[in-house]
C-alpha cells in the first residue's frame, strides 16, 4: 500500500507543479501582452505626431500639392522638407527605405 500512496503523492506533486508552471506562464504572457499593446499605442501616437509634423512642414514650405516622399516626382533634386522628414524618421527609428 505504501507504493500506491507514494504514486498518488507523486501524481499530486506533479499536478501542482504543472498548474504552478501554467500560472507563471500565463502571468508572463499577460505582462508581455500588455507591454506589446502599450508599445503599439505609443508607436501609433508617435506616427500621428510625425504625420502632423510632416503636414505642418509641407504647409510651411508651400508644398500642399506635392507628392509624398514614397512617390517622388522626377525633379532631380530632393526637396528640403525630405531631409527633415528623414530626420524625424531617424528619431522615431522607423524604416526609412521608402522615404529616404
Amino acid at each position: 500500500m505504501d507504493s500506491q500512496d507514494d504514486a498518488k503523492q507523486s501524481t499530486a506533486d506533479m499536478t501542482a507543479f504543472v498548474q504552478n508552471l501554467l500560472q507563471q506562464m500565463q502571468s508572463r504572457f499577460q505582462t508581455m501582452s500588455g507591454s506589446i499593446i502599450s508599445k503599439i499605442d505609443e508607436m501609433g501616437n508617435r506616427i500621428d505626431e510625425l504625420e502632423q509634423s510632416i503636414n505642418d512642414l509641407r504647409t510651411e514650405m508651400g508644398q500642399e500639392g506635392s507628392p509624398s516622399p514614397s512617390d517622388p516626382a522626377k525633379t532631380g533634386e530632393e526637396p528640403k522638407s525630405a531631409s527633415v522628414v528623414c530626420s524625424f524618421l531617424r528619431q522615431l527609428r522607423i524604416n526609412q527605405s521608402t522615404w529616404c
